[in-house]
């Protein structure tokens, strides 16, 4: 499902031209279009997690995906800019439930063991559709133009989505570890109580300092992610290379990511979250700085460990988001954690694009490493109280 949901937004961009050239739009009605579809699916996080507590995260999940389907065949049948403007906008509504439903449920059925490799196993399966989906739209707009495109990606998935309401089951609560067994809480067709959900109530936070914690190092782990796929071509254009080496400097830093978020899931769970956080934080500000030194024919051998670290860590904090909700209350959980990430993402940009503009790109680019560098300290603050020794 996550791969079926990454692929219809990724979709669109090899498409993006061919729309432009029919419509007759300008870069910013393109950007305004893409703006449009993408943005609207991380402004109702929250909604979709409480959403996915209701119905169940399966029926959530095959419900946002259809509606993100349905959506893209309407883009595919406007002729003008206004209304596909508005469309695209209603059809990205529907990716609000694809996070907080699916780490929640994956979160739960991985309870006591393991969680952070299943985490990133569901991380790594959206970037296999964004790796698919262009091939498949862009193979089908040959022959069909860019509506055809977008209505083969889009019957497609409808029909996934529906086949995945039909079929996959709604998992139970998970079990409790067997020596709590006889300790078991109410049946799970009630409403947690204020002690069981805990923390901070109809949150279900259960250790909110701990959580706020861990959603400024996701904030600001987004942050560095966002503004360093936004400016890289640039610092690689002042570096001098032209635009094939640019397109093949993007291509490692995504296969090394999938990567990254395929394999610091196990880490973590070997290791621990925090002491991989840290590591891995400390990795990506140490690449950001040696990208502005290292000759350019050397910048693969830094953006190979750039990629794994800058899209990896997402995996172990995702994973990190479950240690600190109740499990009936993930969703929402997941929909605030989500939420506050998406946002970081999307204004740091501006932010470090206003630092480089009155300042230098190489300024912004070393305070960009300097404040990802300060997120492994603060990742310290996310760990377990110690137990306290008995007289």
């Amino acid at each position: 499902m996550h791969a079926v949901n990454d692929a219809l937004f990724a979709g669109l961009y090899p498409l993006l031209p061919l729309l432009a050239a029919d419509l007759d739009l300008s870069y910013g009605e393109v950007g305004a279009i893409k703006t449009a579809f993408s943005g609207a699916a991380g402004i109702l996080q929250v909604p979709g997690g409480l959403l996915a507590e209701r119905l169940g995260e399966q029926l959530a999940l095959a419900l946002g995906t259809g509606w993100v389907a349905v959506g893209m065949a309407g883009m595919a049948l406007v002729s003008s800019f206004w209304l596909l403007l508005v469309v695209a906008a209603l059809a990205g509504l529907g990716g609000n439930v694809q996070h907080p439903a699916a780490a929640s449920v994956v979160s739960r059925l991985y309870e006591h063991g393991r969680r952070g490799t299943a985490i990133g196993t569901l991380n790594f399966a959206g970037d296999l559709g964004k790796m698919a989906a262009p091939a498949i739209a862009g193979t089908a707009a040959l022959a069909l133009g860019w509506r055809g495109g977008l209505l083969t990606l889009a019957l497609a998935s409808l029909a996934f989505a529906v086949l995945y309401a039909l079929l996959v089951p709604q998992p139970a609560l998970s079990a409790p570890e067997p020596a709590a067994e006889s300790e078991a809480a109410a049946p799970s067709d009630t409403t947690p109580s204020q002690a069981s959900v805990g923390g901070l109530g109809r949150w279900g936070i259960t250790r909110p300092a701990a959580f706020v914690a861990l959603l400024a190092v996701g904030m600001l782990d987004a942050a560095a992610r966002g503004t360093a796929l936004t400016f890289l071509p640039f610092v690689l254009d002042d570096r001098g290379a032209d635009p094939s080496t640019t397109s093949i400097s993007f291509a490692v830093l995504f296969a090394a990511g999938a990567a990254g978020k395929f394999l610091c899931g196990p880490f973590g769970d070997r290791y621990g979250a925090v002491l991989t956080i840290a590591l891995s934080e400390l990795l990506t500000a140490a690449s950001l700085a040696a990208l502005l030194v290292t000759p350019l024919a050397l910048a693969p051998i830094v953006l190979l460990p750039l990629g794994f670290v800058l899209n990896g860590t997402s995996s172990v904090l995702y994973a990190s988001v479950a240690d600190l909700v109740h499990p009936e209350r993930r969703s929402r959980g997941y929909g605030l954690y989500y939420t506050g990430v998406q946002v970081a993402s999307a204004l740091a940009p501006i932010v470090y694009g206003v630092l480089a503009d009155q300042a230098g790109l190489s300024f912004a680019f070393v305070s960009l490493a300097v404040v990802t560098a300060l997120i492994a300290p603060l990742s310290l603050t996310m760990r377990p109280p110690r137990p306290v020794a008995a007289p």
